[in-house]
């Protein structure tokens, strides 16, 4: 039975996700934005993504629960207590979609007592749906893929953002001196692209648990791993809007080692 429900949660998100697509396409660059209490940006999309992923998927499974960074009215930390539960950011790379540049993607979880098990996440700049999870492998639109897992070179890219804490300014120096740099604007795409052997690694200073949620499971689907570095973050037992930035490294397992080895040195 729990197999099924399983299954049947994923070729649901899959649906859903992919019904949105299209609205995400038609509005891209054109839709009219706001800047939120906490700096960052949204739009009347991200809401209209939120509601129809949630309200088809709450349709069909009513004892779930649902967190959205948009649409979360409570200021105040929710307990996960359901078995089954969803992380969406329905557009991870608001900045870029509302002034045209196409690195975003609608990112949506499903955990199970709050875990992230498997992840979907629609790029918008490649026109993929990536998704996967362990035991499911790693689909990067038809091709199933899995990490890259070479030794550092000169070419090897890994995504980056920038650390809003200056502490961790010395870390990033390390970083930068040895690897090719890619900074996309979009958290769940750096770590989709590792996932899909298209980065090989990245590392992040100031994301929050749904930019990364459906993202985790695409990684470790693919052989890679994600390390957190200012305290475990899974299974979420509690979604929390206020909740402190995440430090993270991920790669395939030579890359991550490298990574963590630098950013913590």
């Amino acid at each position: 039975m729990a197999n099924d429900e399983l299954a049947k949660r994923i070729e649901a998100a899959k649906r859903a996700v992919t019904a949105q697509t299209a609205l995400l396409h038609a509005e891209f660059g054109r839709t009219e934005s706001r800047w939120k209490n906490d700096g960052t940006r949204v739009t009347a999309i991200d809401i209209a993504i939120s509601e129809n992923i949630f309200r088809e998927l709450s349709e069909q499974f009513p004892d779930d629960q649902f967190f959205s960074e948009e649409l979360t009215e409570s200021e105040a930390a929710i307990p996960v207590q359901a078995i089954f539960s969803w992380v969406l950011d329905p557009i991870d790379g608001t900045n870029n979609f509302a002034l045209g540049i196409p690195h975003c993607a609608i990112s949506l979880a499903l955990c199970e007592h709050g875990e992230p098990i498997y992840g979907v996440v629609y790029d918008l700049s490649r026109r993929i749906l990536m998704h996967g999870g362990p035991g499911f492998g790693m689909h990067d639109g038809e091709r199933l893929v899995s990490v890259l897992n070479l030794a550092p070179n000169r070419e090897s890219i890994v995504g980056f953002h920038r650390p809003f804490d200056p502490a961790w300014l010395p870390a990033t120096q390390s970083v930068l001196a040895q690897f090719k740099i890619r900074g996309l604007g979009s958290a769940t795409l750096h770590l989709a692209y590792v996932a899909a052997g298209l980065f090989d690694g990245c590392v992040d200073f100031n994301v929050k648990i749904w930019d990364l949620a459906a993202a985790i499971p695409l990684v470790r689907a693919a052989g890679g791993e994600v390390t957190f570095l200012n305290g475990e973050q899974l299974p979420m037992r509690m979604f929390d809007l206020k909740m402190g930035r995440i430090v993270y490294i991920a790669g395939g397992p030579i890359v991550a080692a490298r990574l963590r080895e630098l950013v913590q040195s």
